[in-house]
Order: C-alpha cells, then sequence, then structure tokens
C-alpha cells in the first residue's frame, strides 16, 4: 500500500473517534449506575460498529491497492515482453539491412562508377547551366541541375534521361541563332519585355544594345555601357536580318570580351584624363588650327589672282601681291630711268618686302605650337608620375588600380602633345611651301622687271 493511501486511511479513523467522542459527549450525564451502565454498553456497541466499518473500509481499499498493483505488474510485464520483442525486431531489421546492402553493392556492379561519374559530370555542367545565357530561354533546368548535383542516391533512368537531354540540348542551341521574347533587366533596374536574340552562349541583344547575363536573377540586362556604334550597329543589322547571312559581333569569352572592350574610355573621357594640362594643349591646338585653316584659305585665295594677274602683268591689279609690285613701277618711267640701278633694285625689294608678312603671317605660331606641344606633355606626363608616386606613398602598395589614374593621366598628356604638334608640323610646312611659291613668283616678275628697266636705260644711253 502506498504511503499516500495510508495518510488518508489515519485521517478517516481520526475523524471517526473525533465523532464518537463528540457523540459521548454531546449525551446527558448519567444520574444512576444503571444508566451508567446503559450508556457505557450503548457507547461500545457504537464504537464496535464504527471500528467494523473502518475495517471493512480498510479491507476494501487493500483489495483495491491490490488490485491496481496486479494490473500495474501485468502492464509491466507486458511491456517487458514487448521491448523485447522489439529489439529482437531491431537486431533483425540490423542484420536484414546489412543484408540488403551486401546485396545492393553486390548487384549495383558498375552503378557505383557510373553516379561517381554523372556526380562530377553534373557539378561541371552546373557551373556552366549557371552562367550561361541560354538559362534565359530555359530557366528551369539550372533547378534541375542544382537537385542533382547535390542528391546522394544513384540517379535515375529518367534523371539520367533528363540529364543527357540538357547535355545535348547545351550544345545544340551553341549553335544557334534564335529570336524568342523574355523580360530584360533595364540600366534603370526595371523589367522590360523585349525581343532577344541570341548568338548561341556568347552574345544576346535587344533593340540594338547588347545584353549580359546575370546568374542570380536568372534573366538578361541591357549592358549600362554599351560597347563603339559600329558594334551596336552590327547588332542592329543581325536583329534586323531576316535570313541570309549578317555580320555581327561574336565574343568567344561569352561576353567577358565585350565586357572590358565597352569599358574602354572613348575621346572625351581620354581627354577628361589629362585634366588642366590636356586642356591647355587642346585650347594651343586648336587655336593653331583654326589660324592654319584661315592663313591655307587666304593663300588660296592670293595663290589664285596671282595666277590671273601673270596672265596679264601689263595691267597690274591691287588685289593681289604681284599686281601691286608691278603697280610700284607704273608711271614716272623717265624719273625711274634716270635713278640709279641700285636705288630700283631697293624699291622692288622693298615691294616685295611689304607682301611678305601677309604671306608669312601665323607661321612663326606654329612653329612656336609644334614645340610647346611635346613640353606642354612632357609637363603632364611628369605631374601624373608624381600622382603615381604619391598614391603609392599613401597607400605603402604598388596596385595597379592605385596607380592607374596617373599613369593614365601622364600617358594622355604625352599624347595630345604629340597629337597637335604632329598636324601643325605638316600644316606649318605646307603654309610655308605655299607663301614661298608665292615670293618666288614675286622675285621673278620683280627681277623681270628690274632687268628690262635697265635695258632700256642701257639704249636709251647708247
Amino acid at each position: 500500500m502506498s504511503r499516500k493511501n495510508l495518510i488518508a486511511n489515519a485521517l478517516v479513523t481520526a475523524a471517526l473517534s473525533l465523532g464518537s467522542l463528540l457523540a459521548t459527549s454531546a449525551m446527558a450525564a448519567p444520574a444512576t449506575l444503571d444508566e451508567l451502565l446503559e450508556q457505557t454498553k450503548t457507547v461500545r456497541q457504537r464504537e464496535e460498529q464504527l471500528n467494523a466499518e473502518r475495517e471493512a473500509k480498510f479491507k476494501a481499499e487493500v483489495d483495491k491497492q491490490s488490485a491496481l498493483m496486479s494490473e500495474a505488474q501485468a502492464e509491466l510485464g507486458k511491456q517487458r515482453k514487448r521491448g523485447t520483442d522489439l529489439a529482437a525486431a531491431f537486431d533483425a531489421n540490423e542484420k536484414k539491412i546489412g543484408e540488403l546492402q551486401a546485396q545492393l553493392e553486390a548487384r549495383s556492379g558498375n552503378l557505383g562508377e557510373l553516379f561517381g561519374v554523372v556526380r562530377q559530370v553534373s557539378n561541371d555542367f552546373s557551373s556552366v547551366v549557371r552562367s550561361s545565357m541560354i538559362s534565359a530561354q530555359y530557366p528551369e533546368r539550372e533547378e534541375f541541375m542544382n537537385t542533382l548535383s547535390a542528391t546522394k542516391a544513384v540517379p535515375s533512368i529518367a534523371t539520367l534521361e533528363r540529364f543527357w537531354f540538357e547535355l545535348q540540348r547545351e550544345m545544340t542551341e551553341s549553335g544557334k541563332v534564335v529570336r524568342f521574347n523574355t523580360k530584360v533587366v533595364t540600366p534603370g533596374g526595371a523589367p522590360a519585355e523585349a525581343t532577344v536574340v541570341r548568338v548561341g552562349p556568347f552574345n544576346a541583344m535587344a533593340d540594338g544594345k547588347f545584353l549580359a547575363y546575370l546568374p542570380s536573377e536568372k534573366s538578361l540586362a541591357i549592358m549600362a555601357r554599351q560597347p563603339d556604334e559600329k558594334f551596336q550597329d552590327a547588332a542592329k543589322a543581325l536583329q534586323n536580318a531576316t535570313s541570309g547571312y549578317a555580320k555581327t559581333v561574336l565574343d568567344p569569352t561569352r561576353g567577358v570580351l565585350l565586357t572590358i572592350y565597352s569599358l574602354r574610355p572613348d575621346l572625351m573621357e581620354r581627354i577628361e584624363k589629362g585634366e588642366s594640362i590636356g586642356y591647355v594643349i587642346l585650347l594651343v591646338g586648336f587655336i593653331g588650327a583654326v589660324l592654319a585653316i584661315f592663313q591655307f584659305g587666304y593663300l588660296l585665295k592670293v595663290r589664285a589672282k596671282v595666277l590671273q594677274q601673270l596672265k596679264n602683268v601689263q595691267l597690274p591689279k591691287l588685289d593681289n601681291p604681284l599686281g601691286r609690285v608691278l603697280a610700284s613701277f607704273t608711271g614716272g618711267s623717265a624719273k625711274k630711268l634716270e635713278e640709279d640701278a641700285e636705288i630700283v633694285e631697293l624699291r622692288i625689294s622693298e615691294a616685295v618686302l611689304k607682301e611678305v608678312p601677309k604671306l608669312e603671317r601665323f607661321q612663326a605660331f606654329l612653329r612656336l605650337a609644334v614645340a610647346a606641344g611635346p613640353l606642354l606633355g612632357l609637363i603632364g606626363t611628369v605631374v601624373g608620375m608624381i600622382i603615381t608616386f604619391q598614391s603609392i606613398t599613401e597607400s605603402g602598395s604598388s596596385d595597379p588600380k592605385l596607380m592607374a589614374a596617373g599613369i593614365s593621366q601622364a600617358m594622355i598628356a604625352t599624347v595630345l602633345g604629340l597629337g597637335i604638334a604632329i598636324p601643325l608640323l605638316f600644316a606649318n610646312a605646307w603654309l610655308t611651301s605655299m607663301s614661298k611659291a608665292i615670293l618666288q613668283v614675286l622675285d621673278e616678275q620683280s627681277t623681270g622687271l628690274l632687268a628690262g628697266i635697265l635695258e632700256k636705260e642701257d639704249a636709251r644711253r647708247a
């Protein structure tokens, strides 16, 4: 019997005794001995009855506890038997699993090697699928390849057939130029419906813009920076083509070279990298080019008029240098004949020299620009190298990315200096040859004029 039940029985017995005492004390006090005897007899009978009731109740509790104990022991035996049966079943299952595992290994044969090959190839092919532009057209295959690569079970026949199909589709689509509709990510980040032309796994384009594949988004995106116009024109030509052959751009690295090429700075960006020295060089070159063009036009006009004047030297015109030189000796022939030959020669030289400044103007500045261009470029080179060494000092390392800005500025300044010096050198040489040709005509005609005057003077004296 449990401790809890014993405590309960003791409490019941105490309660009954307390009730008996209360009942006895409630009786009236006996007056005679007979009444006392009768009262005692009554109390005794009542106590015996109460004790009998308590004993009956106690026996009932004992029987109940015995029944519960029997049930608990029976349940314990049942659970022990069940544990023994489960242990035996577990041992039997372990033995059977071992036998089945050995049977599986024996029957699988070369399937284990096949599974290893499939897993290795699937891992390699998953990386190809993850970065291939073809996945933008068939996005569901990437999930299949990820599942196949992560599984540790022997693949089924259906899985192997699907794997073979994906390998074959990758090879087949690599040799196709296809057109399909899909959503592309614009430079602003918003998706937009577009007609995409894909050249195998190498290039993709839409609306004449080249696209890049985003593996994380599993979609195509318009490159924020596009390559040169000639590349975009080739992309548009391919998109507009419906049959036959079309010239286009093909990137064998699947977008890497195209991305690198698009990052090349254009002409304005290269000029901006030259900074203030570059702008000074360009200003000098621009002024020199404007002056050279202006003088070239002037000399062309003067040469045309001089050639026209050569056809009629008897009627000089004042709109050209030759005409003005000839006009300086017209009229007053008697006076000219009286003058000394040396004086006449000096006057002819004076007339020719008056035309020289206009014919040779701006050539001094062009020669200065030709000499100053490389020097300004050298200044930019020195400044760029100073920036490069300063970046090395500040960072404490010779990282090419840190030195790129200074080296770029140094090289751009050198290129700009040579870029203005070489064209201006040719322009100055051309202008010099044109002005010398005109001056040669003036010298020839003035010398001929002087010879004619001297002949007339000799004939008069004779």
